[in-house]
């Protein structure tokens, strides 16, 4: 089997938003992640892969400002990026989706939409009340916009299928308009057809290449499908950096069983 392409954790043109230099982290004796390079062009969809606690979603929590790194260096737009929290993350425009998806079932679609974000009038031009009109059209306009069929805004999250309140948790970091989208595991809990609609949701985010996009997968055949890039973790190193073009599902399998990182790739 030929040698796996060499990993390259720098990137020289001007397009690089996200840069990462041998960034590590400790909780306790347990390392989780040991020297991370990685960088991200605008515009780009990033598969970040690997086998549980190799630290994906360590370095997830630690771009979005809920972890600090113990060392190394990580620039966002060319300057250091140093979050505090994850709202010094939400207001640089890096947006996160969890594998809980943060919605409150007994809420409607549209008051999820903009939870945290509601809009308000005024009755009378002096008592501040809910914007509901507002928020079910602007919902419904950005829902149609992204292509997510949602029946209607007023239907009860707790009634929708996964794909839909997954779609709906990602239309509701977007609204942000953020230029980093981080979706940990997205399709984790979701059937082949519920699956389907979010791939295609983010196909149509690669397509207008108006947000980069970090992805936690599993499942490599959806690497394949809307990624540009992967990034394989082992130990808490990224042991591989390879375009989506210049490998297959089938050679990343051979890869991982022929012990990719335990072999040292370097």
């Amino acid at each position: 089997m030929s040698r796996p392409p060499e990993v390259r954790p720098l990137a020289d043109d001007a397009d690089v938003i996200l840069r990462a230099v041998h960034v590590h982290k400790s909780f306790g004796a347990v390392t989780a992640l040991r020297d991370v390079n990685l960088f991200l062009r605008r515009g780009e969809v990033l598969a970040l892969v690997g086998d549980n606690g190799a630290g994906k979603s360590t370095f997830i929590k630690i771009l979005s400002g809920f972890h600090q790194p113990d060392g190394g260096t990580i620039e966002w737009e060319g300057a250091p990026l140093r979050l505090r929290s994850p709202a010094d993350a939400r207001a640089l425009g890096i947006e996160t989706v969890y594998q809980d998806l943060a919605l409150i079932n007994d809420l409607t679609v549209y008051q999820n939409m903009f939870l945290g974000r509601e809009l308000k009038a005024r009755l009378w031009g002096l008592v501040p009340l809910l914007d509901n009109r507002r928020m079910r059209r602007e919902a419904r306009e950005y829902l149609d916009g992204l292509g997510i069929n949602i029946p209607s805004v007023d239907s009860t999250v707790a009634l929708l299928s996964g794909g839909q309140r997954q779609s709906i948790a990602v239309a509701r970091a977007l609204r942000g308009t953020p230029k980093l989208l981080m979706l940990d595991e997205p399709l984790a809990a979701l059937g082949v057809r519920e699956s389907a609609h979010v791939l295609a949701l983010i196909q149509e985010l690669r397509r207008r290449r108006e947000v980069s996009i970090i992805m936690i997968v599993h499942n490599y055949s959806q690497i394949f499908e809307v990624c540009d890039r992967l990034n394989f973790l082992f130990a808490g190193e990224i042991v591989l950096d390879t375009p989506t073009s210049a490998t297959s599902e089938i050679a990343l399998i051979e890869l991982v069983k022929s012990g990719l990182g335990r072999a040292g790739v370097r």
